[in-house]
């Protein structure tokens, strides 16, 4: 399975690590970490030594209850950070996490290759033709609601079967837009409660019928840290439980803050695999 960006096919037939790096000052875990721009070149040099192939560039907090922010705000937040970027490493595959299509198309202009959205189109209804119009990787993950009111959103006939049809619809529409590369994130901790989370992880092999890869964002989110009584700082051993069973289900990415650890990960996962 590949992916285009920007000219390069990325076989994500073997995992790959997406690291984080969120330049807001409220995001759950590493909010306001990076403020300065040899605080950001530092940390994305390290995850990029560390085994990164993507790293996902986020200038909106999605944490429950978030703030919501305006797209100036976001803008000036973000585009910044990806120009200095793709000037420093030139070889790096930025992602733009956004759900407003002007900052889709503005960062892949400013240096990015693909586009991570939150909302799978739901919150901009020109998404979809802003991703055909670029034709770069979509990153569509599953959400009901918005970041401020998703967790009212957690009534499911069936959890699985109402996401792959939620997944089956938009995909459809893109393929019909001419959209050719495509991922799908699940959305641990987004419109689901903590039981929801784990039923969706333990049957998370069941997405693999869309023939897409699949993006596995666990990092120490609060369905790991609630359930052991602790914090999103003490959650790495947790996150490192999760993303192995999610290599188990099929993930391809691994959206992580701790690249070195979820690297290790995905080593002993695949050594595993050769007796198979």
């Amino acid at each position: 399975m590949y992916i285009n960006c920007k000219g390069h096919l990325i076989d994500l037939s073997k995992p790959r690590i997406m690291g984080i790096l969120n330049v807001t000052p409220d995001s759950f875990y590493d909010g306001g970490k990076f403020r300065s721009d040899a605080d950001i070149l530092k940390q994305v040099e390290k995850m990029l030594t560390e085994g990164a192939t993507f790293i996902d560039i986020g200038a909106y907090s999605s944490r429950p209850n978030a703030d919501h922010i305006s797209e100036e705000e976001e803008l000036s937040r973000s585009i910044p950070v990806i120009q200095l970027l793709s000037k420093e490493f030139p070889d790096s595959l930025l992602s733009v996490d956004t759900f407003r299509s002007r900052i889709a198309s503005e960062g892949i202009s400013a240096g990015a290759s693909l586009v991570n959205d939150i909302s799978g189109g739901g919150m901009d209804q020109h998404m979809f033709e802003t991703i055909a119009k670029l034709q770069v990787p979509y990153i569509l993950m599953h959400m009901v609601g918005t970041p401020q009111n998703m967790q009212q959103h957690v009534n499911y006939d069936d959890l699985v079967k109402d996401m792959i049809y939620y997944f089956s619809k938009k995909i459809f529409k893109l393929r019909q837009l001419g959209v050719n590369d495509l991922i799908i994130d699940p959305g641990f901790g987004f419109s689901k409660t903590l039981d929801q989370n784990y039923e969706l992880l333990q049957k998370m092999q069941l997405f693999n019928t869309l023939g897409l890869p699949i993006l596995a964002g666990l990092s120490r989110k609060s369905m790991l840290y609630k359930l052991l009584d602790t914090d999103a700082v003490n959650a790495l051993n947790a996150t490192t439980t999760a993303n192995s069973i999610a290599l188990s289900k099929g993930a391809g990415i691994l959206r992580v803050h701790d690249v070195k650890e979820a690297k290790e990960t995905i080593m002993i996962f695949e050594k595993i695999k050769q007796w198979q």
